[in-house]
């Protein structure tokens, strides 16, 4: 290429270059003037810009009980914020200035000489009223600094209030104003939950307060079902407005019918609650199942906060617990061997006093220590006395040469079934299986040990749930069937899919007449057995008692500490049962016994079921020529009619509907010769205080607390005065005296 062509190149080259050098410089400067002079412009403009498409979020289904009760369901939360620049030009339009109706307006923030205004006042006292934890004072500095820095979404509190606080909010002064003019916006988030608090928590689980996603218990198990599908809209501009155009509306999630029972659960837990603080313990489980379906009515999983002293739904260790289950194993053992033959009910076996060596380690009972059992026992009475040495020695004869034809057995009798439960923590049973190499010899550390242990409940790992089932297949004249925890999902009050009973074997035994001999054993152990703490004298009770050493990482003894799972499973009555129970508890340390302690949460379990049971006809119980009407409180008039109309009372004004969501109606009661009247009183705000006079402790105590003041109660029986006025404001964190005579 020749030098003028080379030099004519570059020229052009400089030329260009230069040219995109202005451009850029152009673009940037541009760019920095839209950032800095215009910024005020192009945000407005951007507050004014509506999305074109968004996506419209489904209501989350509810959860609800057997009853209909809602155990979980979606609620609105409110983020509470204040725009300070709508407020300033709200306080400096013309308009308000020039027109006397609107003069007020400028003065919403300071009055005339610059001080704060009355309203601003009033709002931060009524702020404070409903947010104790800040004085209005501290409200007032915390709105002033969003005011002087223009702030457009500044938070009037650091957290989300429901929608009562978030009704009280919007009535303050300067707030009570249209949006648009006082500045006062919110976010709505419709959030998961539990109007029963941690009741059942861990059947029902949890999802994630930010997304919403769930995480465990039948939300998750059920999500696809309670989630619902979303839907999309899309805004356009008609008549100067902009206006939604739905392109495909959201489809709510279903409704999820539970088999749990609200009163079971109640019941449940605290029945276990009282022992587990009595014995000191650390865990507990209480597992109630419907005999016939399977439908599992209450499931109580207690942990004890060691910091706060409280027993709190933590873990779901009815399902996941993988421990060796102690002598609730005793019953499979012996079904075992009496339906293969080996064993019958005449067997006596002699327990040594207590103490028996078996290939070299010795087997102990629970009452060695004094001499043990003296004479020898039959295969009942050892069920009966729990006796380790009566179990072991009877299953050893039996099987130690073909220990695989007994675990074969557990496997058909349906204990160590694997109950394919969709909870993330469930766990199938463990049961070990002897193994034999080419020369005969045990492998896996298979030893003449494990069997005798195994029969009495060692070496095998299986979880309350699975211990229940088995016990309730017992109950179930052998038919095993799958633990429910939902019977229906529904839609709109329709159902649109059941759960059926889903039966997992029809026979857990060859021999029918075998199992007859089990039940009879079992409700021996009740009745003359260490199981009679389990016992009731209104109904006929069978099971079994269950006292095992947690093994731990070091053995049985940590630390010189020896910890127990106490145990109780059986059912009611037990002539014809309709229930069957399980309870575990677990606690470190002496004093320990399954009879003693899970059997006596048994009895205050079975006990409260059968009672809600009792029908009782009053009209042939009293004199027909004088009516004595019952000394009937005011308060709760749906539990009042559902008293009297069972004893037989006719009540006037009776509530003859039903509350699914358990809401109480309020109201007071009439008494005269006649009858029961029952009036519904008006209802009052959630601000106000309630009239209480006449109501029993506990109505007016829920009635109180329930708008958030504390209660203190003095004397018993029917409330005659109450230390605040029906009607005047309450408020939070206040004390109410109630004297009860």
């Amino acid at each position: 290429m020749s030098k003028f062509a080379t030099e004519h190149s570059l020229w052009r080259y400089t030329i260009f270059s230069i040219l995109l050098t202005f451009v850029a410089v152009a673009i940037l400067s541009k760019g920095f003037y839209i950032m800095t002079v215009e910024r005020d412009y192009w945000m407005k403009v951007d507050s004014l810009r509506m999305p074109q498409s968004v996506i419209v979020q489904p209501i989350r289904g509810n959860i609800l009980a057997a009853g209909g009760q809602r155990l979980a369901c979606n609620l609105p939360e409110y983020e509470l914020h204040m725009d300070f620049v709508a407020l300033k030009e709200t306080i400096n339009n013309k308009r308000n200035r020039l027109n006397p109706r609107r003069a007020w307006m400028r003065y919403l923030w300071q009055d005339k000489n610059g001080n704060d205004s009355e309203k601003l006042d009033s709002l931060c006292q009524g702020l404070h009223e409903i947010f104790p934890e800040k004085t209005a004072e501290e409200f007032k500095a915390h709105l002033k600094k969003g005011y002087d820095t223009n702030q457009r979404f500044y938070p009037i509190v650091k957290k989300r209030v429901d929608y009562d606080t978030f009704l009280r909010v919007k009535q303050l002064p300067i707030l009570c104003m249209r949006s648009g003019l006082s500045g006062f916006t919110y976010t709505e988030h419709m959030v998961r939950n539990r109007p029963y608090g941690s009741l059942a928590s861990c059947v029902i689980g949890d999802v994630y307060k930010s997304s919403g996603k769930a995480f465990s218990g039948l939300e998750l198990i059920c999500d696809s079902v309670l989630r619902g599908r979303p839907g999309f809209q899309h805004s356009k501009k008609e008549l100067n407005k902009w206006v939604s155009v739905v392109d495909s509306a959201a489809v709510d999630g279903c409704d999820v019918v539970t088999t749990i029972d609200v009163g079971f659960q109640d019941l449940a837990e605290r029945a276990l609650e009282k022992e587990l603080r009595k014995d000191h313990a650390y865990t507990g489980v209480a597992i109630v199942m419907e005999v016939k379906t399977g439908d599992i009515k209450a499931m109580v999983n207690l942990d004890l906060n060691r910091e706060t002293g409280q027993y709190y739904e933590h873990r779901n260790h009815a399902l996941a617990d993988f421990l060796e289950p102690g002598s609730v194993f005793k019953t499979a053992s012996f079904l075992v061997a009496l339906d293969d033959g080996k064993i019958d009910t005449t067997m006596k076996v002699d327990c040594n006093g207590g103490k028996r060596e078996m290939y070299g380690v010795e087997m102990k009972d629970h009452n060695w220590t004094s001499g043990g059992y003296k004479e020898p026992l039959t295969v009942p009475q050892i069920l009966q006395k729990s006796s380790n040495i009566g179990v072991s020695v009877l299953i050893d004869r039996a099987y130690h040469n073909r220990p695989e034809d007994f675990v074969a057995g557990l496997h058909r009798v349906g204990i160590g079934e694997d109950l394919k439960l969709k909870f993330i923590e469930s766990k199938a049973p463990r049961i070990r299986y002897p193994e034999r190499d080419k020369y005969g010899n045990w492998t896996k550390g298979w030893s003449d040990t494990a069997l005798p242990w195994m029969s009495i409940g060692y070496e095998t790992n299986v979880p309350p749930i699975s211990v229940l089932t088995f016990y309730n297949a017992i109950a179930n004249d052998g038919v095993m069937v799958r633990p429910r925890f939902v019977k229906s999902i529904m839609r709109g009050g329709e159902t649109v899919e059941e759960y059926p009973v889903q039966v997992l074997r029809q026979s857990i035994v060859n021999n029918h007449s075998v199992l007859k001999q089990m039940q009879n054993m079992l409700r021996e152990v009740v009745d003359y057995g260490l199981g009679k703490p389990a016992g009731s004298k209104s109904f006929s009770v069978a099971g079994k008692t269950g006292t095992a050493q947690k093994v731990g990482e070091k053995g049985y003894s940590t630390n010189g500490v020896t910890h127990y799972l106490l145990s109780f499973a059986g059912y009611f009555p037990a002539d014809e049962p309709r229930y069957s129970c399980i309870v575990c508890i677990q606690k470190a340390g002496l004093s320990a016994s399954g009879g003693q302690m899970s059997g006596k949460v048994f009895h205050d379990i079975a006990e409260g079921i059968m009672a809600k049971d009792i029908y009782y006809n009053a009209k042939g119980a009293h004199d027909m020529e004088y009516t004595r009407v019952p000394d009937t409180k005011s308060g709760n008039l749906q539990a009042a009619d559902y008293v009297l109309t069972r004893l037989g009372f006719d009540v006037d004004g009776g509530w003859n509907g039903e509350r699914s969501d358990g809401t109480p109606i309020w109201g007071t009661v009439n008494r005269d010769k006649k009858g029961v009247k029952l009036r519904r009183s008006k209802g009052r705000s959630m601000r106000q205080m309630p009239d209480v006079r006449g109501m029993g402790a506990r109505d007016a105590v829920y009635a109180i607390e329930n708008r958030g003041a504390k209660v203190r109660i003095k004397g018993c029986g029917k409330v005659i005065q109450q230390s605040k006025a029906a009607g005047s404001t309450i408020k939070k964190g206040e004390e109410i005296t109630l004297y009860l005579s």
